[in-house]
């Protein structure tokens, strides 16, 4: 068993103007999840998350649920490759 994994989501809804990233950054830096979330033209957010798994999948529940305001409809996954990344960054 790894260490450290990596996973890709995309969320999907309303999820954009509501301090969605802000939302997943908080989150990520109370589990320990290194990785980035932004915006993208089409209405959805992209995240990048890599830490341990348990802390990844934490991360990842949260990001299913979100902030007061947002409605996510769906969050697709996938395993995506470890980066080496450190701190969590919004953009």
């Amino acid at each position: 068993m790894t260490d450290r994994v990596a996973r890709d989501l995309v969320i999907h809804g309303r999820v954009q103007g509501v301090f969605f990233r802000a939302f997943v950054r908080d989150a990520a830096d109370r589990a320990g999840v290194a990785g980035v979330a932004e915006n993208r033209p089409d209405g959805t957010v992209a995240v990048h998350l890599e830490g341990p798994p348990d802390s990844v999948a934490k991360v990842e529940r949260a990001c299913g649920i979100g902030p007061q305001g947002a409605d996510v409809d769906r969050v697709d996954a996938r395993d995506a490759t470890v980066e080496g990344r450190s701190g969590f960054s919004v953009s």
